[in-house]
């Protein structure tokens, strides 16, 4: 969505959602009290809306910033349901961190965790992250069918003997036929997390939200009892 759409999305009914940060180390996960954060919009980088600072717990206060309204993400072929800003994070004696495209939604606060990496020298470097469009409004390439029945490998078993609830599972970082893409082992309930938030708004009903939830954990784990 171009400059001009936002703006006419504001000016329909502009309303505010909830941000919150929260700064720890890469080392321990301790958190880091006193860290300054800049928030900004993201195509408006120059233009500061808020500054925090972290607590003892390394946590800001949650802030009110502008949103598109509630009803952008709860119809279909709506213009962007989120407003997208630029959260830039300094401490003393940690590299600074900026993540570009945290998505705030209407009436919900959102979550932003954040890890400093210690420095050692007195030079330090700003660590750049960008959070893609939301897979409900970005473009993206539709998803590889797959075979109805699937070929049984020579050793036979392609189903485990239990249903197996695993502590980790193996993301494939490309196409499953690209064995040059590396595997990830990513914490189950972290993978479950990362799926939700990217399919889901969190303006949904409660119960559209539990049920995306239930069949995000079926399909993963019929994909770990199956060995697929």
């Amino acid at each position: 969505m171009n400059g001009k759409t936002f703006k006419m999305a504001q000016a329909e009914g502009e309303q505010t959602g909830g941000l919150q940060i929260n700064v720890t180390s890469d080392i321990g996960l301790i958190p880091i009290q006193n860290a300054v954060i800049s928030i900004a919009y993201t195509r408006t980088p120059e233009t500061e809306v808020e500054t925090l600072e972290t607590d003892i717990s390394g946590q800001t206060e949650e802030v009110q910033l502008s949103a598109p309204p509630l009803s952008y993400s709860l119809t279909p072929e709506s213009p962007m349901p989120y407003s997208e800003y630029n959260v830039t994070v300094q401490a003393p004696g940690y590299e600074p961190v900026m993540i570009s495209g945290v998505e705030v939604l209407p009436d919900v606060t959102a979550v932003q965790n954040i890890r400093m990496t210690p420095v050692e020298t007195a030079r330090e470097t700003e660590e750049t992250l960008v959070i893609p469009d939301h897979t409900l409004y970005g473009e993206y390439p539709p998803k590889i069918p797959e075979e109805e029945i699937k070929p049984m490998d020579e050793t036979g078993e392609i189903v485990l003997s239990r249903v197996v609830v695993p502590e980790y599972i193996v993301v494939h970082d490309g196409v499953p036929n690209d064995s040059s893409a590396p595997n990830y082992y990513v914490r189950y309930k972290d993978y479950i997390k990362n799926v939700a938030s990217s399919e889901i708004y969190a303006t949904w009903p409660e119960s559209s939200i539990y049920a995306n939830i239930l069949a995000i954990l079926s399909f993963t784990l019929n994909r770990v009892y199956t060995e697929w």
